[in-house]
């Protein structure tokens, strides 16, 4: 990871309730530029006005050298969105396009909906400020009588780049691994989204019924993580789950390559890593191996690992990801 990648990490995410769940991976105190990004506690809301969200996105005209005259003309029907404190380009939009400022959807929309004892665990920006987040949690870790420690969240997204809706959607994150999960294993998670249009605008009534708040989310987790520990998989059926997952092409070559090492860290996450090999030979251990292996042992290309790992808590490839292995493990199992 560059250096650039880690001032960045290090100065425009913040990480909450580090008593309970430890500093994040990124985390390098001579990049801190004065001011930790770390709290003990709750992050203060103030705190991520003025360190995340002190900027306006701007809606400005587009203009184009004109072929005849020279001169510049004026785009029509067409907007730029601008950082006012960089002059940064973050998207370019037709006049239909409505920016949802992060100040109003991630920090006013969020503190409606939610009750008066949860807290801001995490925010932060991404691709220059062009997509941001808020996550809202419970002060305590959860562990469940198996040894799976959690937190519940409230995980607040936008953009200005068009690459995301507003959503507000509902994920845990594994303590042990810093791994985000879908809050339902057996769903494509529980969210609101709504659209960059002319007539957005986010019902609190509706989102509180979909989303059913953050404190639903413990009971409803712990009860399927049970569920899969108690689930038996034999060392025959994880081979069978690998060749699924992960099967090995006849002819040698880069796929073949790619999937030899796919497997063999696999099975090594499987049998020797702590983040998995306590839950080996059960349901949760394959959601756990195949879980941690993409949010920490996939090869990132265009991105930096915690960037692609954070666009897929907020775009809902955690949610696809655990419930994809879950099917087919299903397939494995009997019936």
């Amino acid at each position: 990871m560059s250096k650039e990648t880690l001032a960045w990490l290090n100065s425009n995410t913040l990480i909450g309730f580090t008593d309970k769940r430890g500093h994040a991976w990124h985390y390098r105190a001579d990049q801190q530029q004065g001011e930790a990004n770390h709290y003990p506690g709750p992050i203060p809301v103030d705190d991520v006005e003025r360190r995340l969200f002190g900027w306006q996105a701007l809606e400005l005209p587009i203009y184009v050298e004109s072929p005849i005259t020279g001169g510049l003309d004026v785009v029509p029907d067409r907007k730029a969105i601008v950082r006012s404190d960089t002059g940064s380009v973050m998207g370019l939009f037709s006049d239909g396009y409505q920016p949802h400022p992060y100040q109003e959807w991630l920090v006013d929309n969020v503190g409606q909906l939610l009750d008066d004892d949860l807290a801001i665990g995490s925010a932060g920006l991404l691709r220059g400020g062009a997509v941001a987040w808020v996550s809202v949690e419970v002060p305590d870790t959860i562990t469940t009588p198996e040894g799976v420690a959690f937190r519940p969240n409230l995980l607040a997204t936008t953009s200005f780049d068009g690459s995301l809706s507003t959503t507000y959607k509902r994920i845990v994150t594994n303590v042990v691994c810093d791994n985000t999960m879908a809050a339902g294993l057996r769903e494509q998670g529980q969210q609101t989204k709504v659209k960059h249009s002319a007539k957005s605008h986010l019902r609190l009534g509706e989102a509180r019924q979909a989303l059913a708040i953050v404190h639903t989310i413990a009971d409803d987790f712990a009860a399927e993580v049970a569920e899969l520990c108690a689930l038996e998989v034999s060392d025959r059926q994880w081979a069978a789950f690998l060749d699924a997952h992960a099967p090995m092409p006849d002819e040698k070559g880069r796929a073949r390559t790619s999937a030899e090492k796919h497997r063999d860290t696999l099975t090594r996450l499987w049998n020797h890593d702590e983040r998995v090999s306590p839950w080996r030979n059960t349901g949760w251990g394959v959601i756990q191996a195949v879980n941690t292996y993409t949010h920490h042992e996939q090869t990132v290309r265009g991105a930096s690992r915690a960037e692609r790992n954070m666009l897929r808590a907020v775009t809902g490839g955690a949610d696809s990801l655990d419930g994809s292995t879950l099917a087919t493990l299903r397939t494995l199992l009997p019936a």
